[in-house]
């Protein structure tokens, strides 16, 4: 991964465990729309990365989180 997808996936690890209602120390889920709304305002600030890969990585992460609820696992990413 180049550095500013790591860095915004970094910054996405903090949010979750920051918005999760899991336990300190468990999968910290928050749910798909809120994981996306940040994620697409956090890639539009950083100008990097690319609409493309955006939309690739969030349809990735939606699958996943649909088999979860919707709620995104730190561990999708």
């Amino acid at each position: 991964l180049h550095g500013t997808l790591q860095s915004l996936l970094s910054s996405m690890k903090q949010a979750c465990e920051i918005l999760t209602r899991d336990p300190e120390g468990g999968a910290a889920r928050i749910p798909f729309e809120t994981f996306s709304f940040l994620y697409l305002y956090l890639a539009s600030i950083d100008g990097e990365i690319s609409e493309t890969e955006t939309n690739a990585f969030l349809h990735d992460i939606k699958e996943k989180a649909d088999k979860h609820s919707g709620m995104v696992l730190i561990r999708h990413f």
